[in-house]
């Protein structure tokens, strides 16, 4: 969630129309996206100037481009079903330096393959949970607008069969640009769980984020703050419907979704009830510091090596989410890292592979381009214990005990504790053995399991929440 993970796994479409030929340019290019995993994405570029892409890790092959253009030694491909483009210039005939944006900057460096390593499609991977008509529920696409007409949003609402009005719940996804269906691998875990909540009786309203899909405006300008703004007038709209119980509206968040919740709550006098699955429970400097050490070590690195990383990365995180301008940032992160660096064994810095200054410092500027924007500099900057000491509705909150992104450890107590402040005089705090940040069952636990893993949603977790909503709401 935190350090945008979600950014790329939404990498779906894209890429036609190169106005100007460049025949240096023919070719497959292969890059990697650092993202808390390695993110594979592969651009081929055609003698006629047509250009498709593939995101192998996430088994997405032959994505069309659009609004790509070339010019000289400098490339650039507006990626436009998901609000993300690559530039990049060509440094000889087999590297492109450049920058891959959706929300956040990213460099990403191409290198020029062979056509014999294109990556092979692999088999279908199975979602056996997907929901497939016919529904035993009406299904309505909807385009409505907040109070002032400056955005349309595109959703989806689910609504029971026989005699309302009944209880209704908004969906607010995790980080990065999201669809209503919170689609990422394959998975669709909103439509998933709007399924299975509709079946047990309730309306479930699920809408594409601002500047994603249907839905208008810019995504990439936006914070949390805007993000909780357009849930209420998801809110609003929900409210003009004949078949919702006005008493009964509530919001499920996942992971930022499970921050913005208590938010939008904190704020209204009309939600009932809040689920939060792996909302934030601390403050979220700390939560990410975590995080990253968590990752990690999901990768193998040593606990104490990868702990070694927690004061500069805490640093760094600060620099660059607080500082006038990136150089500014860069500079105060520089001199904190290679004080951090005098200090740790060569051993540390060996494993951690920052032995040399230049490895320090590419460290440094992938972290500062990443998170000097405006929704990291909010994102960080937030308390969520405020909102929790303000809810007076029934809360649910629940976390994977397996999550290393938003670690139940550190945060379902700091959210009780907060609760325990509040008027709310209902609520539940959660931890659910085995399942990672998308409430899968896991394995591996890692970051790079979740597209192997057929299950979307555990169904534990979905009773959970249903048995409690059914307890909490409908009694």
């Amino acid at each position: 969630m935190l350090q945008r993970i979600f950014l790329f796994l939404l990498f779906s479409a894209a890429c036609n129309n190169i106005q100007a030929q460049n025949s240096r340019f023919t070719g497959s290019w292969e890059g990697v996206l650092q993202v808390g995993m390695e993110l594979r994405i592969v651009f081929h570029i055609e003698e006629n100037g047509k250009v498709k892409a593939d995101s192998p890790d996430q088994s997405a092959f032959g994505l069309e481009c659009k609004d790509a253009k070339i010019n000289n030694q400098e490339i650039s491909i507006e990626i436009t079903a998901v609000k993300a483009a690559f530039s990049g210039r060509l440094i000889n005939d087999s590297t492109i330096e450049g920058t891959f944006t959706q929300g956040v900057e990213l460099p990403l460096t191409l290198k020029k393959s062979n056509q014999s390593n294109k990556p092979k499609q692999p088999a279908e991977l199975k979602r056996p949970q997907q929901p497939l008509p016919p529904f035993p529920y009406l299904s309505e696409d909807l385009i409505y607008s907040n109070a002032d007409s400056s955005l349309r949003f595109g959703a989806t609402i689910t609504i029971p069969e026989g005699k309302g009005p009944f209880p209704a719940v908004v969906l607010i996804s995790g980080s990065g640009p999201q669809n209503r269906n919170e689609e990422l691998m394959g998975h669709q875990p909103f439509a998933v769980l709007a399924d299975y909540l509709t079946r047990r009786g309730f309306i479930v309203l699920r809408a594409d984020d601002r500047g994603v899909a249907k839905s208008t405006g810019a995504f990439d300008k936006a914070t949390s703050r805007d993000f909780a703004d357009d849930v209420n007038t998801h809110i609003n709209y929900l409210l003009q419907r004949k078949e919702v119980n006005k008493k009964q509206i509530g919001l499920i968040g996942h992971s930022e979704g499970g921050m913005i919740a208590p938010m939008v709550a904190a704020e209204r006098k009309d939600i009932a009830y809040i689920v939060l699955m792996a909302g934030p429970g601390v403050q979220c400097m700390d939560l990410l510091v975590e995080q990253n050490i968590a990752i990690y070590q999901s990768y193998g690195i040593p606990e104490n090596v990868a702990a070694a990383l927690r004061p500069v990365f805490r640093k760094i995180a600060t620099a660059a989410t607080t500082s006038a301008d990136m150089k500014t940032g860069f500079n105060l992160a520089s001199a904190a890292a290679e004080e951090w660096a005098a200090q740790t064994d060569t051993a540390t810095l060996r494993i951690l592979e920052m032995t040399q200054k230049k490895d320090r410092d590419k460290y440094i500027r992938e972290l500062i381009l990443t998170m000097s924007n405006p929704w990291f500099r909010y994102f960080l900057s937030f308390d969520p214990a405020p909102y929790l000491q303000k809810l007076k509705c029934a809360v649910l909150a629940i976390n994977g005990g397996k999550d290393i992104q938003v670690l139940p450890g550190q945060n379902l107590p700091g959210i009780e504790a907060a609760l325990k402040k509040s008027k709310s005089k209902n609520y539940l705090v959660k931890e659910l053995p085995g399942l990672n940040h998308l409430f899968q069952t896991c394995k591996d636990c890692t970051i790079e399991e979740y597209k192997l893993i057929e299950e979307t949603i555990a169904p534990i977790a979905l009773e959970t929440m249903g048995d409690w909503l059914q307890k909490t709401v409908k009694q």
